[in-house]
């Protein structure tokens, strides 16, 4: 595990924002750390950065303990938490020659993270004309500068367009795939996280809800089959005398719990029987949105 904690709780006065929180983060996986706003997030990430002095509980990062090793671990973390902290008169380039230098790294390695984030071609135009995808990803380019081990990103897609978004997921894939990184990433955008996450942690109110593979999270979504026919109604209730009851039934669509690929064919071939249109039939899984409320409200 790239990052492992163990009954990790932090109080802000009376109140505790995170509650024994025992995290477990793969290497080389993209880990999407969900909750609602004021979950306890940023108050996580900031304990994991040492920006926050651990309370209780223990962080180990690297196999290490975070607090006795604190030097050697941060040296190979990359951070960017919700704004990059870029010069808005500089050029991109010169964002990253200015951290270069504190870091005493070269030229060359500047122009390999401009390459990396797609930034190359305007590497010499003012940060302050750049989009705000361009500016996260001139945020995860300086992230990026001394070539870390885990990236430890806090709501980087937040406020941006389709297109930042898009442009965003596809650099962080990358960067697991093709460098080798374990990216450690809070959103609440659930939709975006199930599209590129390998592992989910869940927490509302500090406490987490759920942690293991996106699989095992899916795996825990009852999925149901969706038809979409004409007579929604009626189908459903000859669908019933049949033995097949809806769960839920719309004006376009009717849901009936899964079993088999063979119940399937046997529900379409009731429905054209009878002479229905059936113009869609197909297995449906909860999205990750549904599964999220499922698991907070009944936490």
């Amino acid at each position: 595990m790239v990052i492992n904690t163990d009954g990790l709780t932090f109080d802000f006065g009376s109140q505790t924002v995170v509650k024994s929180l025992s995290l477990q983060v793969p290497e080389g996986s993209i880990y999407g750390f969900l909750g609602p706003n004021g979950a306890g997030k940023t108050t996580t990430i900031k304990l994991l950065l040492n920006l926050l002095q651990t309370q209780q509980g223990s962080i180990h990062i690297f196999g290490k303990e975070l607090k006795s090793n604190r030097l050697e671990i941060l040296a190979q973390i990359g951070s960017l938490i919700e704004q990059p902290a870029i010069y808005l008169h500089l050029s991109g380039k010169e964002n990253l020659l200015n951290r270069a230098l504190l870091l005493q790294i070269g030229e060359a390695r500047v122009n390999e993270v401009l390459n990396i984030v797609h930034l190359t071609d305007a590497a010499h135009k003012k940060a302050g004309q750049y989009s705000l995808g361009m500016k996260q990803r001139l945020g995860i380019a300086l992230a990026l500068l001394s070539d870390p081990k885990l990236l430890i990103l806090d709501e980087p897609t937040n406020g941006l367009d389709p297109n930042g978004i898009i442009e965003v997921r596809e650099l962080l894939i990358k960067l697991v795939s093709e460098h080798k990184k374990t990216v450690f990433i809070s959103s609440h955008l659930l939709a975006e996280i199930e599209r590129m996450a390998t592992h989910v942690g869940i927490i509302n109110h500090g406490e987490l809800l759920f942690q293991g593979s996106i699989h095992d999270l899916e795996a825990m979504s009852k999925p149901a089959v969706q038809i979409e026919t004409d007579n929604t109604i009626d189908a459903a209730n000859y669908l019933a005398r049949n033995n097949y009851t809806a769960t839920e039934v719309t004006d376009t669509h009717i849901f009936i719990p899964y079993t088999t690929k063979q119940q399937m064919g046997n529900i379409n071939k009731l429905l054209n029987d009878m002479g229905y249109n059936v113009y869609s039939i197909i297995k449906q899984h909860k999205d990750l949105e549904k599964l999220f409320l499922d698991i907070t409200q009944n936490a």
